[in-house]
């Protein structure tokens, strides 16, 4: 059985789809680190701040209208959600397949924006990242424990994507042996294997070093079923029982209050 907040929170999502209407616009900025200028999208709830903070790490396929979406969702929900366009800074055409490490940089960069924005509630962050995006999110929560409150991962990579093919089927990457952020997983049962091992290593590595952890295997729920143009009947509810797990999760990591706000702005 789900917990009352769970359930509440999917009531809710179901009396208010389709989630996209009402759409509000999106600020477009860039973060800087050194001679990198790295563009980012910002998405602000209604109302007065501050507002919890939430950083949107989007997958390898580029930043979409899709990935805005969601930063939109989170938004209503009570959450300032910042998003940098990580392939831009360095050039990257979409659907790279190895791992450039010097997007690591301009994620770090944006991050730290997020955390210094004048209306982000000053503690740590929730992290919501799609596929690509868990590693870079797993790499920040190791090199910044601090400020990182939970991890929402999307079918995500547990290892680094360029480590060699014994890695990627049998270990996870180090930082999932160092993080001390709570993670959920959310993951379709029809995913490609590969990744479903690496989640589901990554979920038992996690657990046995006390690292608060959940795994949600959706059944008939494939790759991107949150938000696929040919969705079935099942993905649909998977897509909205993933919006509640993944909103109770950072309200409940993030330590927010019953209106969702952080401590210092009740």
């Amino acid at each position: 059985m789900p917990s009352p907040r769970l359930a509440a929170c999917l009531t809710a999502l179901l009396v208010a789809m389709p989630w996209f209407a009402g759409a509000q616009a999106l600020e477009r900025t860039v973060a800087r680190h050194g001679s990198e200028e790295v563009p980012v999208e910002i998405a602000r709830p209604a109302g007065d701040g501050p507002w919890p903070p939430v950083f949107y790490i989007h997958a390898r396929r580029g930043f979409e209208d899709v990935d805005r979406e969601h930063m939109r969702a989170l938004a209503r929900d009570g959450f300032l959600v910042l998003a940098p366009d990580w392939l831009k800074p360095q050039m990257i055409e979409r659907w790279p397949d190895r791992h450039v490490p010097e997007t690591e940089d301009d994620v770090a960069a944006a991050f730290a924006m997020l955390l210094a924005h004048p209306q982000a509630c000053r503690q740590p962050a929730g992290i919501v990242a799609k596929s690509r995006g868990p590693y870079f999110a797993i790499r920040l929560a190791a090199q910044r424990p601090a400020d990182v409150a939970a991890i929402v991962s999307y079918y995500g990579h547990f290892q680094n994507p360029n480590a060699p093919e014994p890695q990627q089927l049998f270990q996870v990457a180090p930082e999932v042996m160092q993080i001390t952020a709570p993670v959920l997983m959310l993951i379709g049962d029809a995913d490609f294997e590969l990744r479903r091992i690496v989640n589901g290593r990554a979920f038992y590595a996690l657990w046995q070093r006390g690292v608060p952890v959940s795994l949600q295997m959706y059944p008939l729920a494939r790759r991107a079923f949150d938000f696929r143009v040919d969705q079935t009947p099942e993905e649909k509810v998977a897509t909205v029982h993933a919006a509640a797990a993944e909103r109770a999760w950072l309200r409940t990591h993030m330590k927010l209050d019953a209106n969702g706000r952080c401590p210092a702005a009740r």
